[in-house]
């Protein structure tokens, strides 16, 4: 019986999926066609991409503890897919200063965190010499907090204000206290696709010339995608193909992430030229692919429990995934474009998804350093939360709406009704 599960699987899909298991670099065109599996396909795709993790990473599942920052809304870039930027005379439009910022570190550090993200909008009002005072305020401080910063689009903003050469403006931010940078505002690193998303911002080349360059000053980054919208498979191929490359050349990724578009409060959204975000099925292939892709030269496949709501995300874990992604703390891109799915994720929630999964987890840095690990469930830490937020976190939070509305409907049954 066993045997005959994956008779159905094409000769195509097979053939790649054992190549790949082989150890052999998948073609764009490769992964072009895996995309598009289904059926028997997809769960062949699946369980090649889980079979791919555990050779690759074994059993363990990683998190970081991590607040988000954003330091300011204020942004003139007119991205079509966002719903955080706001205009200078807006209502809700915010600057934060030096003393919240660090309000905010030292709430981060009271409840374990080793890492801040610090990201904002394109002011033009501010110039390269805001980018650092941020850094060296908050390391001024909090020395051993781990300051991962600035998108490519910021760092392109700011080199423009600066007249440095890239890597001298980089290092000159290095020493103000940046650790480590998101690979962000990437996108799809195709101009066809980025020309019709977010013609003001950087294109491909310019993102691929600073996370280069980030990596060859010592900075390494994150890697991302945003995928369910505008783009074809060609362009999510084109896509890991660039990063790969870029890989092989400087080492500098610490992990993908890939990022689903959300579609619910944004104009692109509302325009109706898009797919409504990316569906469950895209999810998990894409995580596969990008497993059976991009290895061994980016390790790390992390999910984005924002994007895909803590379940899903504990479904990628069987197809090829092995990062949890970051707390968060304070979660607002996401959230401004209307993911639903919390803004925090407490260590506590972290380790209980991920042992119903079987696995187990661990605390890592940034760059992916062990600072835990939590074999026994009896020795877990208390949490750091504070008591009112406990309630309002990740999947606490749905459980507590359940138990407020459940209190409403057994009051209202013991008054009749009414």
């Amino acid at each position: 019986m066993l045997d005959g599960l994956f008779a159905d699987v094409s000769k195509p899909v097979a053939a790649r999926l054992d190549s790949a298991l082989a150890g052999n670099a998948l073609s764009e065109q490769d992964a072009q066609l895996l995309l598009g599996a289904q059926g028997a396909d997809m769960q062949a795709l699946l369980r090649a991409a889980d079979a791919a993790r555990r050779a690759d990473c074994g059993d363990d599942v990683s998190f970081v503890v991590c607040r988000n920052i954003n330091f300011t809304n204020v942004c003139y870039v007119g991205c079509s897919f966002c719903g955080f930027a706001r205009h200078r005379d807006d209502p809700d439009a915010y600057d934060r200063s030096a003393g919240e910022l660090l309000e905010k570190c030292r709430d981060a550090v009271a409840r374990g965190a080793t890492e801040v993200c610090i990201q904002g909008g394109i002011d033009p009002q501010k110039d390269h010499n805001d980018y650092r005072e941020i850094l060296r305020v908050i390391r001024a401080e909090f020395p051993a907090l781990h300051i991962h910063a600035f998108s490519p689009e910021e760092l392109d903003f700011g080199h423009k204000k600066s007249g440095m050469e890239l890597a001298d403006y980089l290092r000159w931010l290095q020493e103000a206290g940046l650790g480590t940078i998101p690979g962000t505002a990437a996108e799809i690193l195709d101009d066809e696709v980025r020309r019709r998303l977010s013609p003001n911002k950087l294109m491909t080349a310019r993102w691929r010339e600073i996370v280069g360059t980030a990596h060859r000053v010592g900075l390494r980054s994150t890697s991302t995608i945003m995928y369910g919208h505008l783009e074809e498979p060609r362009h999510l191929a084109t896509h890991l193909g660039l990063l790969r490359e870029l890989q092989r050349e400087t080492g500098g990724f610490t992990e993908f992430v890939p990022l689903g578009f959300i579609h619910e409060k944004n104009a692109l959204g509302h325009a109706g030229i898009t797919r409504p975000g990316p569906s469950a099925a895209d999810d998990l292939r894409m995580i596969a692919v990008a497993r059976l892709f991009l290895r061994p030269w980016i390790a790390n496949i992390q999910v984005s429990w924002v994007k895909l709501g803590p379940k899903l995300a504990q479904l990628a874990l069987l197809a090829g995934a092995n990062d949890f992604g970051g707390t968060l703390m304070e979660e607002s891109i996401s959230r401004e474009s209307g993911a639903d799915h919390g803004e925090n994720l407490p260590p506590e929630e972290m380790r209980r998804l991920i042992r119903e999964m079987g696995r187990t987890p661990i605390e890592r840095s940034t760059t992916y350093q062990t600072l835990r690990r939590f074999d026994d469930p009896a020795a877990d830490p208390p949490s750091l939360e504070p008591a009112q937020r406990r309630e309002l976190s990740g999947p606490a939070r749905f459980r507590s709406a359940h138990s407020r509305a459940r209190t409403r409907l057994t009051q209202a049954a013991a008054s009749g009704g009414s």
